[in-house]
């Protein structure tokens, strides 16, 4: 079973297309890593799911049910723009009144448990205004946390966080979905941070769902490159490109790509009277990849 199947989904604002004739597969216990530009639908996707807004046309379902289901509604908590939070009030009086909203029966048992599950526990008597940035995302998760979602979906959650909040908010992320067997729907911009968390992706252009895969078969599609430094770049990117195909200067080093042999690049240019002062093998990553797809598609267009 998935936690969300969308079959030929489309919404439209004033005849224009937000999501277009969408489709998409987020299997149970994923970390999906839902990317695109900015327009380019999530956010509008994001909101179907969650009943915030109504389709066009198409089917959503929520682990093998009609996402109208009242009971599989139960199953999904969320975190879209912004906590909704009283900034005047504290953590803890934010968090009550959600339980009160959702009806949840031990209230003060459960605002203990996802306190401690954002690594909050300990600033529940600080009101919301006087919270950072990164707090603030951590109270919109302890709030979508509340009554134990089987699905959380998450809109930008990192987008604008330091280094310190993006390592907290990835440790958390992990945890729910290894700790409490909770299926992740995450989009954002910052493609490094989550490369790291996600296990499935689905990238979004225009409203369209173009490409869906695992961050296994991201990592087998993924190029190799060797990356090297030598005294004269010029000229040893010049003899390169004279034996590999495809060769660049990029960010101050010489890449050749779709080889991974360095032995023998350093072995040519060494015959050629070039020394090499730094070398490593690596794989394009996620951001490399999502640019040189959509380059592809802009082509294609």
């Amino acid at each position: 079973m998935n936690a969300i199947e969308i079959k030929n989904l489309s919404k439209s604002f004033r005849g224009m297309y937000a999501v277009d004739n969408l489709n998409m597969t987020v299997p149970v216990g994923a970390i999906y890593g839902f990317i695109g530009e900015n327009g380019s639908g999530k956010s509008t996707t994001e909101k179907l799911i969650c009943g915030h807004l109504v389709p066009d046309q198409g089917e959503i379902k929520l682990f093998g049910k009609d996402y109208s289901d009242v009971g599989v509604r139960a199953r999904v908590g969320a975190l879209i723009e912004s906590a909704g939070c009283f900034p005047n009030s504290s953590v803890w009086a934010n968090l009550y009144m959600q339980a009160l909203n959702l009806g949840i029966q031990n209230k003060t048992e459960e605002i203990n448990r996802v306190l401690k599950i954002v690594r909050m526990e300990d600033s529940a008597k600080i009101k919301f205004k006087s919270c950072s940035l990164g707090m603030k995302q951590r109270i919109g998760i302890a709030m979508a946390l509340l009554g134990n979602p089987a699905l959380l979906i998450l809109d930008e959650p990192i987008n604008g966080l330091d280094t310190d909040g993006m390592r907290i908010m990835r440790e958390i992320i992990v945890d729910i979905t290894q700790n409490l067997g909770c299926t992740v729907l995450i989009s954002s911009h910052i493609l490094g941070e989550l490369e790291k968390i996600a296990t499935h992706y689905g990238i979004i252009r225009q409203g369209r769902l173009i490409q869906e895969l695992s961050a296994q078969e991201m990592e087998n599609r993924s190029r190799v490159f060797v990356s090297l430094k030598t005294k004269h770049m010029k000229e040893a990117l010049t003899v390169l490109q004279k034996r590999f195909e495809n060769v660049r200067l990029e960010e101050e080093y010489i890449r050749v790509y779709d080889v991974d042999d360095a032995e023998r690049i350093v072995k040519y240019l060494l015959e050629n009277g070039h020394s090499v002062s730094e070398i490593e093998k690596n794989k394009v990553g996620l951001e490399e990849y999502y640019i040189e797809l959509m380059s592809k598609k802009e082509v294609e267009e």
